[in-house]
């Protein structure tokens, strides 16, 4: 056994790393108390080891936190409809979810698959085939190795003899199944039974565990043998390692002593010295502290003075002041733990108490006076405001502003009313007791007066509202543009540090981790000589302009702030821009847009209010009753207001505008249909004669032809004496007309005098004016060339002269359709080009029926010419009485159309007219056989042609007309 012990190894110098690594394993059990949780916990410094888990009411104040929590965690995790809830402590407490939940894999180590040690296996196999193959061919080099590698394997073979059940740790004969294993119960049971076979077996049995213990005695002394050299040699150098330690232990006293008598001459004073510096500079920063403290307690008095006077913003600042300093420099301060939940409760009445003074500024605002300024009401305060409710993030409250609008239209609608109505007599309020009853009423030049002044009071309206959003978005665009600048500082002194990264990253390993006393002192001299300069100011009196300075002057990042602010002056108000505005360029932008959106919303809620205004006149059909002039100005009134706001808002609101549209096309129709019943009136009274053209119709076409198409102003009295003439001169032609004519070209003037005044309305007033051309043009061909006036009138019949007549009115509408077309084509869009297309097809259809009146007079003597000429005879005397009948027809036929005809139009006429008679003259020689053969017959033909063709051109006009009486003879063959 002493062998045994002498020769297991000997450790090295062991003792002296068991001594520093208990040391090390008792500064890690050491953990120091840790206080509760403050209300204002820390910001992350980069220490990992001051940081708090829990969540602070200030910093975390806007998110939901575990303080939110209503709900006790074991009843919530207690289920009571589970039937077996008592059988297990452990769903009973925490849930059935406890036990039977997986884990779930972490997402920080990666699944192990035999895949990643391919690559391993890959490169270690080669190796481990050249290891194998190395051992199996190297020999031992000594004959000690071969000989204590032939005894360890002897010995080897000798203990595998022995079963394992006596090699395992756990042997133990009080087991009954080793028991049973080591001495089978077979041996002893049977061996009283079977005699000397039985008796052989069992001392076998011995024998053979008498064996086993031979062997491993022999292999416990081969052991012993071994190592008992290296056993006594460790004996012999006790001593010497003895005296060793008898010196060293000498020169470690003598050292002590030495080094005792150096720490009570060098050391002691100068660490004394130290020692009271590190004190008074705590001392100085308690002071400090006590004197922030004093500071601090003043804070909710100086805020209730602040909102005494409407000083939101500077109550603001103070509040995000105070709560900076609590979590910078009080943190854990026992007696300021409630006052963080105290500010943030105040911070939030503020915010209530600024959108109340929003609302008031906008109630106010928008119900003064509605005179001819646009002047901001306080701009000041409203600056004050907006900032104040930016800092706090309250970016919805222009929506008060739009509420307030929406109420303030209908009070200006409902006052105008008032006003009016209590400055007409007729309208007795006790007797209509509704405000609406009352304003229906009224007659259209008050209810016009009424809805002028509607319009001007809204106008003056938006400019107010104009003025003010407008000083709202110069607020957001100058913290927009202050957001701007500081970027662009920051990301300069970004550039900047950049190049000193590495030596900040030195100094501070030396500061923070080097822990030097010399750096230490003066870092604590440092603080003595500032702390002072920071919190020199007495803050004790709750004076408003001390305690914001002492709370702006306590930290680092408050003086950087002082050095990043900059000012923006916004109607002469110059204010400072505070750089915990946290607001981003998206939002503020967004802001900016949502304001000016209020103000189309707001030019939207005028015309809305405007429309049922309107409507509610417009229910008794008051609107369709005007005519045309008062529709007019109606129309230009709200056309102006409509571009009044457009200017001021910028944008085109549609509500009023279809709203005119719908009462302009129904004006449209009630226009059309009292025109177009006029004229049907005009044209079933018609007797188709020519009428006298009075002066004024005369000046109405020469007004058109200068140029100008619109309804003449009237004339003085002297002016009106002026006979009519007999004809209508246009463009120096002669038109002679009926009366209806006359009135339908006034009517169409009227047309377009109205479109020049609703333009709106051009395209309905182009449909309806072609509806109305057609009309006459069809009713016309009905009452004239279908007889229709013999019913209607009661004429007689149907002459020459209606036909004619009839014929030039047609034509005298013809010659002014251009001049329509035109007109109405500088009014339309370029995509409406398409509608001109009705004027072509009604210039056709003019055209055609002009055709068909001189194919009727034709006809006419067509029919005479076959009645008369069917009974001619070549007999004496001459001139035969056929040809004086047909020359006395044509007599009667160019008398009738002469002055109403022009007289190239007579021309053509009488040349068709002459060729009709050529064509029944011819057939009716060749019927009586007359030939131009120079014959009796021949010259009595010959007279009567001679005698039609002298009577024919004696006619005015028809001098030189080639009537070519050649034709008549049959050709020779």
């Amino acid at each position: 056994m002493a062998s045994h012990h002498s020769s297991s190894p000997v450790p090295q110098s062991n003792a002296g790393d068991a001594f520093f690594k208990k040391e090390l394993e008792a500064t890690k059990r050491f953990h120091p108390m840790q206080s509760l949780p403050d209300v204002c916990p820390k910001e992350p410094t980069g220490d990992p080891s001051q940081l708090c888990d829990s969540p602070s009411l200030v910093v975390d104040q806007h998110r939901w936190t575990i303080y939110h929590s209503k709900v006790n965690l074991p009843a919530a995790l207690n289920d009571p409809r589970l039937a077996k809830r008592e059988s297990d402590f452990f769903t009973k407490t925490w849930g059935v979810d406890f036990v039977d939940t997986e884990v779930t894999p972490s997402f920080y180590l990666p699944q192990i698959t035999k895949e990643h040690f391919a690559l391993y296996q890959q490169e270690i196999t080669p190796r481990e085939k050249i290891q194998k193959r190395d051992k199996d061919v190297c020999a031992a080099k000594d004959p000690f190795d071969r000989t204590l590698l032939h005894t360890h394997d002897k010995s080897r073979r000798d203990l595998e003899q022995v079963p394992k059940i006596f090699m395992k740790p756990d042997f133990a004969l009080e087991d009954s199944l080793t028991f049973n294993a080591v001495l089978p119960w077979s041996h002893f049971s049977t061996a009283a039974g079977k005699g000397n076979h039985d008796a052989a077996s069992s001392r076998l049995l011995q024998e053979k565990l008498s064996h086993y213990l031979d062997i491993v005695e022999v292999n416990i002394a081969h052991q012993i043998s071994l190592r008992s050299e290296a056993f006594f040699h460790a004996m012999t150098s006790q001593h010497e390692l003895q005296d060793y330690l008898r010196k060293t232990s000498q020169a470690v006293k003598l050292l002590r002593e030495k080094i005792s008598k150096i720490d009570q001459v060098v050391c002691e004073g100068s660490l004394q010295v130290l020692r009271l510096s590190l004190t008074r500079n705590n001392c100085i920063k308690a002071y400090n502290k006590l004197k922030l403290m004093a500071t601090v307690h003043q804070t909710q008095p100086m805020v209730q003075l602040l909102l005494s006077t409407s000083e939101f913003v500077g109550a603001l600042d103070l509040i995000a002041t105070t709560q900076e300093v609590l979590q910078q420099e009080l943190q854990g301060i026992h007696s300021f733990r409630h006052l963080g939940s105290q500010l943030c409760e105040l911070e939030k009445l503020i915010d209530k108490m600024m959108i109340a003074e929003f609302a008031t500024y906008s109630r106010n605002d928008l119900n003064r006076p509605l005179e001819d300024d646009c002047q901001i009401l306080e701009e000041e305060r409203l600056v004050s405001l907006v900032f104040g409710l930016l800092k706090q993030r309250k970016l919805n409250f222009y929506e008060v502003y739009g509420d307030e609008i929406i109420i303030t239209a209908k009070n200006i609608i409902k006052q105008c009313v008032v006003d009016t109505v209590s400055q007409i007599e007729e309208i007795d309020p006790e007797v209509v007791v509704k405000l609406a009853d009352q304003m229906r009423m009224m007659n259209f030049p008050q209810w016009f007066d009424l809805l002028k002044n509607i319009f001007s009071k809204f106008t003056v309206f938006l400019k107010r509202i104009k003025a003010t959003l407008s000083a709202i978005r110069g607020v957001v665009f100058l913290v927009l543009d202050k957001n701007q600048k500081i970027r662009e500082l920051e990301d300069s002194l970004h550039t900047s540090s950049a190049k000193d990264s590495t030596v900040d990253s030195e100094v501070a390993y030396l500061t923070h981790e080097g822990l030097f006393i010399s750096d230490a002192f003066a870092g604590g001299a440092l603080g003595a000589n500032t702390a002072p300069q920071r919190n020199g100011s007495p803050s004790s009196e709750p004076c408003s302009s001390d305690s914001v300075s002492d709370l702006e002057g306590t930290t680092d990042s408050t003086s950087s702030k002082e050095q990043m602010s900059s000012s923006g002056t916004l109607g002469g108000v110059e204010m400072m821009i505070s750089d915990d505005m946290k607001l981003t360029d998206l939002e503020l932008v967004r802001l900016a847009n949502n304001i000016q959106e209020l103000l189309y919303n707001a030019s939207d809620i005028c015309h809305d209010r405007s429309v049922k205004f309107l409507m509610a006149r417009a229910k008794d059909g008051f609107l369709e009753k005007l005519n045309s002039n008062e529709f007019v100005s109606l129309s230009c009134l709200m056309e102006g207001f409509i571009f009044d706001t457009e200017q001021v808002c910028g944008r085109r609101s549609m509500s009023l505008r279809g709203a005119l549209q719908s009462q302009a096309n129904r004006f449209v129709n009630r226009f059309h249909e009292e025109r177009k019943t006029k004229l049907s009136l005009l044209l079933d009274n018609e007797r188709w004669k020519q009428a006298e053209v009075p002066a004024e119709f005369q000046d109405l076409v020469d007004s058109v032809s200068a140029g100008r198409i619109s309804l003449p102003d009237k004339k003085p009295a002297a002016a009106e004496e002026r006979k009519p003439a007999e004809f209508l001169l246009v463009e120096g032609q002669k038109y002679a007309t009926v009366g209806t004519v006359l009135l339908l070209i006034r009517i169409i003037l009227e047309y377009c005098q109205c479109v020049d005044n609703i333009p709106s309305i051009t395209t309905d007033m182009l449909t309806r004016l072609s509806d109305l051309l057609k009309y006459f043009n069809s009713r016309s061909c009905q009452l004239v060339l279908g007889a229709g006036a013999l019913q209607v009138v009661g004429l007689k019949t149907i002459t020459t002269k209606n036909l004619a007549l009839s014929s030039r009115c047609l034509q005298l509408i013809v010659h002014y359709i251009p001049v329509i077309r035109a007109h109405f084509e500088a009014r339309l869009q370029p995509k409406q080009f398409s509608m001109l297309r009705h004027f072509d097809h009604i210039t056709k259809d003019y055209h055609d029926h002009i055709a068909e009146i001189s194919a009727k007079l034709v006809a006419i003597m067509d029919s005479l010419f076959d009645k008369l000429l069917s009974k001619y005879e070549v007999k004496a005397p001459v001139p035969s009485a056929c040809f004086r009948n047909i020359c006395k027809q044509m007599a009667k036929m160019h008398e009738a159309i002469y002055d109403l005809l022009p007289e190239e139009q007579t021309q053509m006429l009488f040349l068709r007219i002459n060729t009709s008679y050529k064509l029944h003259l011819k057939r009716q020689l060749a019927h009586l056989n007359v030939v131009s053969d120079g014959g009796p017959l021949n010259g009595l033909v010959t007279s009567d042609v001679a005698f039609y063709t002298g009577n024919l051109q004696a006619l005015k006009g028809l001098n030189n007309l080639d009537l070519n009486m050649a034709e008549i003879w049959e050709q020779k063959r």
